[in-house]
């Protein structure tokens, strides 16, 4: 009788460690971004044995609206599910009352909840969704950045009798390794959140693929559109500057959000004033889409803004007017600036003949006034208001205004 064959030993908590860690830092860390490699890591899990059911990992983020994101991977889900807290619900109930707020405000290293011997009242309420779901082990754990920022993980199973301890000592044994991961990654997405916002998607993008000496740059055809608030040095003179700054931040989000929801890109903040451009596309030679993109775009700024003076004058407060210019014409996209402080932008002779024409706003009582190139591509909506001086050119320009009045003449210049 044949002896019976050789079974191959179990791998080791070592050894299923050592094969998770390798492959976090061969190729996890080349996931291209926080959801693939959550739910890849989860599924080398659990080929090592570990019977997840849910993992969560929640991240502190250093971003203007965004406190914290959070990942959430479950096991029959087909993607990891993404959820993001503002600024402000540090404060709020859910988050007091979560055991991620122990560990990130009470400096707990970990928790450890045996669900399937819990009953209610529980000490989380997430815990009885979790056994809702036919959870029965909880495990919450803290992994550490440079600096000693506190970020959380935690686990979930559905099996009975929970999580073994060589369960536990291999995840513990790859926390090292997947926080070092973890902060590469958070790294990557700050320096693309820190760049979107501040010099906008287009212009991070190019920073980010290397485009950064100084001196470099591009010719651009492109819509340019710059906006300007009346009246704003007496505002200025008269508001206290908490109410100041929100006023601006509002005049800002209607105008950034009307040419950015319809594909402009903001190049910079002058006081109060606003510098974008349409670039025109390869199908667009003559500018006709761009154009109707940025007409677009200053209608629905316009109107937003009515609405906003109609809430602003029920409540007693100034109401707000600006002037949008639009031109065509080329630019030069680049980089400049000093040898310690650059910024990517437009310049040229266009950009100054759109601030120019935007200052003939007030005096010709329009919302909207247009260069001849604009209001050749999109003639149907404009309207000539005649030949008119500006400054630094030896002969007048003709300047077209919308057909119809939008916005917001009736406020005042307060």
């Amino acid at each position: 009788m044949a002896p019976p064959a050789a079974t191959a030993p179990a791998p080791s908590v070592d050894d299923a460690a050592r094969e998770v860690v390798e492959w976090l830092l061969l190729e996890g860390r080349h996931a291209p971004g926080f959801e693939q490699m959550m739910d890849r890591f989860c599924r080398r899990l659990m080929a090592s044995g570990v019977p997840l059911l849910r993992a969560v990992c929640a991240l502190p983020l250093l971003h203007p609206q965004i406190r914290t994101i959070a990942f959430f991977w479950r096991r029959n889900a087909e993607q990891v599910e993404i959820a993001t807290r503002a600024h402000g619900t540090e404060t709020s109930d859910e988050y007091l009352t979560s055991p991620f707020a122990t560990l990130i405000e009470d400096g707990a290293d970990g928790l450890r909840y045996r669900l399937e011997q819990m009953e209610p009242p529980y000490p989380y309420p997430v815990f009885a969704e979790l056994k809702a779901q036919g959870a029965t082990d909880y495990v919450a754990m803290t992994v550490l950045f440079a600096g000693g920022r506190r970020n959380v993980l935690s686990f979930t199973t559905d099996r009975p009798g929970g999580f073994s301890t060589a369960d536990l000592a291999l995840v513990d044994a790859v926390l090292p390794a997947l926080g070092a991961v973890l902060e590469t990654l958070a790294l990557r997405r700050l320096a693309t959140t820190v760049l979107d916002t501040y010099v906008g998607h287009r212009t991070g993008a190019r920073i980010l693929s290397g485009d950064i000496r100084r001196g470099t740059g591009a010719n651009v055809r492109a819509v340019l559109w710059y906006c300007d608030l009346r009246g704003f040095t007496s505002l200025a003179d008269r508001l206290p500057r908490e109410e100041l700054i929100a006023l601006l931040n509002g005049y800002f989000e209607i105008m950034g959000g009307a040419v950015e929801s319809r594909g402009g890109e903001i190049m910079k903040f002058i006081g109060d004033a606003m510098l974008a451009i349409f670039p025109l596309e390869e199908s667009d030679p003559t500018g006709a889409a761009a154009c109707t993109k940025a007409l677009d775009a200053a209608q629905e700024a316009l109107t937003d803004m009515a609405a906003r003076n109609a809430e602003r004058s029920a409540w007693g407060q100034p109401t707000l007017r600006c002037g949008i210019a639009l031109h065509m014409g080329e630019v030069m996209y680049g980089n400049i600036g000093s040898a310690n402080r650059l910024d990517f932008t437009v310049i040229g002779p266009a950009v100054n003949l759109v601030s120019r024409i935007e200052g003939l706003c007030s005096r010709l009582d329009r919302n909207v006034l247009t260069s001849a190139e604009v209001a050749e591509a999109c003639a149907s909506r404009l309207v000539s208001v005649g030949w008119h001086p500006v400054k630094g050119l030896n002969d007048p320009i003709e300047v077209y205004g919308l057909k119809e009045k939008t916005g917001t003449n009736e406020g005042t210049d307060e």
